[in-house]
């Protein structure tokens, strides 16, 4: 009898032990793998960094040795063709003059990326060359330079700052370069937001508002006016329930033009009425206002009829589907095209916050659009 349940003790025993070695190296695993995974990123952005901010200080001497040399006609060029040569020879391909007249306007354009109050890192640069031999500035550049690396200086990859450098306006680039770090862009992101004119959109949705003759409402300007929807690749004819497959599919990128405070929730969402069931089309939730955002896709143009259906779906949102500690939703109606005098006097005073914006197959026109936000000056007027 005690045989027997020693024995069963044991098999018990194995069993639970098996068990426990099993669940105890599924988790090792995977902590293995994250631990790893962390590791090859961070390692990843550090040498990104620390590349940049290599640039940054080789632009920095080129062009104080372009300032000594430039007593003589065509120096620069010809201090870039040699120094790409020779680096060339010491350090292998990517340094072509094209590459080093970039960083020399990196450190043009960004000249001081500390912020207010800390210290200068050209002065300590010239401070250490001016007092030591050069065997030993070589020592000193190399802790200096660690230390500038490692200062989280430039927050992007070189490729976001070789596209940001591609725009004009000193405003415009430092409001790319803000958003690409507030949300995450990749270079492929920031590259379609440049492409788009995402600035002077935004610019030119905040001008409409600052010069309605309504009272200005802050919500208005986290909606684009128009949308770019380029990514979607529809035919000539196209239906909108093709647009919204399209805009679900890309949904990634639907969310990098809507902006970073949109949040996705629901594609025909169902709300019965009476007794007739309808359908929205796509639902959102915007974090910073606080409040759903109701989507109607339209293809063709905006009609009175198109606000009052969005009117209808925000009075049920508001009674069924806002939370307490919510505020109230707003509608935003998505047509190809819109007249601003039936937009006027069909969304005006109404108790619901219903927005009526275009959207665009193909990349705006840069004149036009730069035509719409400042009034037809040139660029080099805008800097």
């Amino acid at each position: 009898m005690k045989k027997k349940i020693v024995k069963s003790t044991k098999v018990v025993q194995t069993k639970k032990s098996s068990a426990v070695v099993r669940f105890t190296y599924t988790q090792l695993l995977n902590s293995a793998v994250l631990l790893l995974k962390q590791s090859r990123q961070h390692a990843a952005r550090a040498v990104n960094q620390s590349m940049t901010s290599a640039y940054w200080e080789l632009g920095r001497q080129i062009l104080e040795h372009e300032q000594r040399g430039k007593r003589r006609a065509g120096y620069g060029e010809e201090l870039m063709a040699r120094l790409a040569n020779d680096l060339a020879v010491k350090l292998g391909r990517g340094f072509s003059p094209r590459n080093l007249a970039q960083m020399r306007l990196f450190y043009r354009l960004w000249p001081d990326p500390y912020e207010q109050g800390s210290p200068a890192y050209p002065q300590i640069l010239q401070t250490v060359s001016a007092k030591l031999n050069e065997e030993a500035e070589i020592g000193i550049l190399q802790t200096v330079s660690a230390k500038f690396a490692s200062a989280a200086c430039f927050p992007l990859s070189w490729s976001h700052y070789v596209r940001l450098m591609t725009v004009k306006s000193d405003a415009a680039r430092a409001f790319y370069e803000n958003e690409a770090v507030r949300g995450g862009w990749s270079s492929r992101d920031l590259d379609r937001q440049i492409a788009s004119q995402y600035y002077e959109r935004c610019s030119l949705a905040k001008k409409r508002i600052k010069t309605s003759e309504q009272p200005a409402d802050l919500a208005e300007n986290e909606f684009q006016d128009p949308y770019i929807l380029e990514f979607l690749d529809l035919k000539d004819e196209y239906s909108e329930s093709e647009m919204e497959e399209e805009l679900i599919n890309r949904l990634e990128k639907f969310l990098l033009e809507l902006g970073p405070d949109f949040a996705f929730i629901a594609r025909q969402k169902r709300l019965r009425i009476g007794n007739d069931w309808y359908r929205l089309d796509l639902l959102f939730f915007h974090r910073r206002l606080r409040c759903l955002v109701l989507f109607d896709l339209k293809v063709g143009t905006f009609t009175h009829g198109d606000a009052g259906q969005m009117n209808l779906y925000l009075n049920y949102a508001k009674e069924h589907w806002m939370h307490p500690h919510e505020n109230p939703p707003a509608g935003v109606i998505l047509c190809s095209e819109r007249d601003e005098a039936v937009a006027h006097y069909a969304l005006g005073n109404m108790n619901n916050k219903v927005l009526a914006r275009e959207y665009k197959l193909r990349l705006p026109d840069e004149k036009a659009l730069s035509a719409a936000v400042f009034g037809g000056r040139p660029k080099a007027a805008r800097r």
